[in-house]
C-alpha cells in the first residue's frame, strides 16, 4: 500500500481544524444526527464490512458480526442519547459560605483534532468507541488504522463520507506502524489515543511527553479467570472457550490463564478439553466456522514460540487441535497447558493467541494472588454462585474490570467504562468517562454580587479581618480553639479565637460588611 508522509499528516491536521471550528458551533443535536445516519448505514453495509473484516483479520463471520459491527451499532445510538445529558453545561454547588456570592459552571469542551492509532484485531469496534464520543463532543478525528486492516480503514472513511459529515472533519491517514507515534505527536493534534501493546505505549508516552500533548492508552491484557468450587461448572467451560479463543484468542480482554479450586479442577478439565474438541476451524466463508486463524505472521511466531518455551519448561499440552491448512498459513491449533512454571511467558506476558493456560489452586486467596502475579491489569473473571463472594474478592482484583460468571463481553456495553490498572494503561474509554476522555473542563465562576465593592478577603488587610478569619477557621475546624504556644519569647502568642461559637459567628458576621 501507499503510506502517507508526516507533512500530509500535518495538513490533514490544519485543514481538520478549520473543520472542527464549524462543526464545534453545532448543536450536540445536530451532531447527533449525523451519528445517527452512520449507524444506518453501518446496517445496510454489514454484509460488505463482514467481508473485509473477515478477509483482513481471519476472524469468523460470527466474531466480525457480534464483535464489532452490531456492538458499534448499539455504541452509537447509545452515545448519541448519553451526549445530551454529559456534554451539558453543568452546576457546582457551593462548598463554603465563603463563597455565597458565587457560581459555579463547568463545560465539557473539546479538545479540537484528535488523533487516533488503532490495532488490528478489532479494527472497526476499537476505534469506533473512541471516534464516535470525540465527534459528538465537537471534535475532529484523524484515524491511522493497522496496516494489516488498512482495507477497514478506507470503509470507515467511506461510511463517514456517505452521511454527509462536513469535509475533513473525519479523515483516514495511513502510515507505517513504527512512524505513526513520532509523526502524531508533531503533528499538530490536541490528543492522541492509542491501542496496542504496552511497550509501544511506553514509547509513545515518552514521545508525547515531549510535547505535553495528552495520550490515551489502552495496553496489553494477561487476563485470569478465577473458578470457585461452588461455580456452575458447565457455563465456566462455555465462557472460559468463548473468552480465551474469540476471535483465534486476540483479544487483550480475553481469557489467558484459569485458575480452577482443587475440589472442582479434574471435572472442570475434563469437560474443557471434550468441548475445545468441538471447535471447527477454518476460513470464514462459513457462519458456523469458530475458530479463525491469527491475523499476522509476527503473531503466530510469538504465539508458537510461547507454547514451545512452556513446554522446554516442564509444561503439559492437554489438549492441541488439528490446523486447518486451507488459503493461508496464519492458522494456529487451540491449545491447552497445564503446569506450565510462573515465571514462563505463557504465564507472564500477553500471548494474543488460542492458548489457554489451566492451573489449579487451594484457595481463593492463592487463586488471587496468582491472578494478581502479572505486570498487566485489564480484565479478570469470578465464577462462583456466591454473589456476595464474587464482589468481595474482585475489590482485590488488580484490574480495571471484573466481571462475575462472564468474560471479556463488557467492552460490548457501551454504557461501562473501559481500560485497565498497572501495563495495561490507566485510560478510560465508554460511557460517561469516554466523553470525559475526549473533552477539556472548563470552570466558568459567576460572580453574583458585581455591585459589591470588594470580596471578603480583599485589602486592605487588618486586625479585625485576621480576627474574622481566623473565626471562619475556629467554625469550620470543629470549634476547636487554637492551643497556645510560645515563640521563644516572654509573652504566649495572643489567641484571636477565646470566646466560643457565638463570638467567633459574630465575627464572621462582621466580616461580610466588608462587601458594601
Amino acid at each position: 500500500m501507499k503510506y502517507d508522509t508526516p507533512q500530509i499528516l500535518k495538513e490533514t491536521v490544519l485543514k481538520a481544524r478549520k473543520a472542527q471550528i464549524k462543526w464545534q458551533g453545532l448543536s450536540i443535536k445536530t451532531r447527533g444526527h449525523y451519528i445517527g445516519k452512520l449507524k444506518t448505514i453501518i446496517a445496510e453495509r454489514s454484509d460488505e464490512l463482514i467481508h473485509i473484516i473477515t478477509e483482513t483479520t481471519g476472524k469468523s463471520k460470527i466474531d466480525a458480526l457480534s464483535t464489532e459491527i452490531l456492538s458499534t451499532v448499539i455504541a452509537s445510538r447509545y452515545y448519541v442519547k448519553l451526549a445530551q445529558r454529559i456534554l451539558k453545561r453543568e452546576k457546582i454547588r457551593r462548598s463554603s459560605i465563603l463563597f455565597f456570592n458565587k457560581k459555579s459552571y463547568v463545560y465539557h469542551e473539546p479538545y479540537g483534532v484528535i488523533g487516533i492509532i488503532s490495532p488490528w484485531n478489532y479494527p472497526f469496534a476499537i476505534p469506533f468507541h473512541e471516534i464516535v464520543p470525540a465527534l459528538l463532543a465537537g471534535n475532529a478525528v484523524i484515524l491511522k488504522p493497522a496496516s494489516r486492516t488498512s482495507k477497514v480503514g478506507t470503509f470507515m472513511q467511506s461510511i463517514f463520507d456517505e452521511t454527509g459529515i462536513p469535509e475533513n472533519l473525519f479523515r483516514v491517514v495511513y502510515l507505517p506502524g513504527e512512524k505513526a507515534g513520532n509523526a502524531f505527536v508533531n503533528s499538530g493534534i490536541d490528543k492522541l489515543f492509542f491501542t496496542g501493546s504496552t511497550d509501544t505505549g511506553r514509547k509513545l508516552a515518552s514521545l508525547a511527553a515531549q510535547n505535553l500533548l495528552p495520550l490515551s492508552c489502552e495496553l496489553g491484557g494477561n487476563d485470569a479467570m478465577i473458578v470457585l468450587p461452588d461455580a456452575n461448572i458447565e457455563r465456566a467451560v462455555h465462557g472460559a472457550l468463548w473468552a480465551g479463543l474469540s476471535n483465534s484468542g486476540q483479544s487483550c480482554g480475553g481469557v489467558e490463564r484459569i485458575y480452577v479450586a482443587n475440589s472442582v479442577y479434574g471435572k472442570f478439565k475434563e469437560k474443557l478439553i471434550e468441548n475445545a474438541k468441538k471447535l471447527r476451524m477454518g476460513f470464514p466463508d462459513d457462519p458456523s466456522i469458530e475458530i479463525g486463524s491469527l491475523t499476522t505472521e509476527q503473531q503466530k511466531e510469538k504465539v508458537s514460540a510461547q507454547v514451545e518455551d512452556a513446554v522446554f519448561r516442564g509444561a503439559n499440552i492437554l489438549y492441541k487441535s488439528s490446523v486447518y491448512t486451507g488459503k493461508n498459513s496464519l492458522f494456529y491449533p487451540v491449545t491447552i497447558l497445564e503446569n506450565v512454571p510462573p515465571n514462563a511467558p505463557a504465564v507472564t506476558e500477553e500471548t494474543f493467541g488460542p492458548v489457554l493456560v489451566l492451573e489449579k489452586v487451594k484457595n481463593e486467596e492463592e487463586a488471587i494472588y496468582r491472578a494478581n502475579d502479572s505486570s498487566l491489569g485489564l480484565t479478570a473473571s469470578v465464577w462462583t454462585s456466591d454473589r456476595k463472594k464474587a464482589f468481595s474478592l474482585s475489590r482485590f482484583l488488580e484490574t480495571g474490570v471484573v466481571t462475575v460468571n462472564d468474560h471479556l463481553m463488557s467492552h460490548g456495553m457501551p454504557e461501562t467504562p473501559w481500560g485497565g490498572s498497572k501495563g495495561s494503561g490507566h485510560s478510560r474509554t465508554h460511557g460517561k468517562w469516554g466523553f470525559y476522555e475526549v473533552t477539556r473542563i472548563k470552570v466558568v465562576v459567576d460572580e453574583k454580587l458585581s455591585w459589591a465593592k470588594r470580596d471578603l478577603w480583599w485589602y486592605p488587610y487588618s486586625d479585625n479581618l485576621f480576627k474574622a478569619l481566623k473565626a471562619v477557621l475556629f467554625l469550620f475546624g470543629g470549634f476547636k480553639k487554637p492551643k497556645p504556644y510560645s515563640t521563644g519569647e516572654s509573652r504566649p502568642v495572643k489567641s484571636y479565637v477565646n470566646s466560643g461559637f457565638f463570638a467567633a459567628l459574630w465575627q464572621l458576621i462582621k466580616l461580610f460588611k466588608r462587601i458594601f
